[in-house]
């Protein structure tokens, strides 16, 4: 019987949780597109892949020189 007291959780627990909660959210949602380039910044690092692609325009104009003896 007393366990049930100690696990009990009133509205006055819940709200304060509740509310830290969604502030955190809200922080997320309003930095969404820098939390995103983060995580893609540290999933490029771990996979090894560059973090922006060649230009087409220096591809194009390295196959167009001529060849170096």
């Amino acid at each position: 019987m007393t366990y049930n007291l100690l696990a009990y959780a009133g509205p006055d627990q819940v709200m304060a949780v509740t509310s830290g909660l969604a502030s955190i959210f809200g922080m997320l949602l309003i930095f969404w597109h820098k939390v995103v380039a983060f995580c893609g910044r540290i999933v490029n690092r771990l996979r090894g892949t560059p973090a922006v692609a060649p230009v087409v325009a220096e591809a194009a104009e390295a196959n167009d020189a001529p060849p170096q003896d």
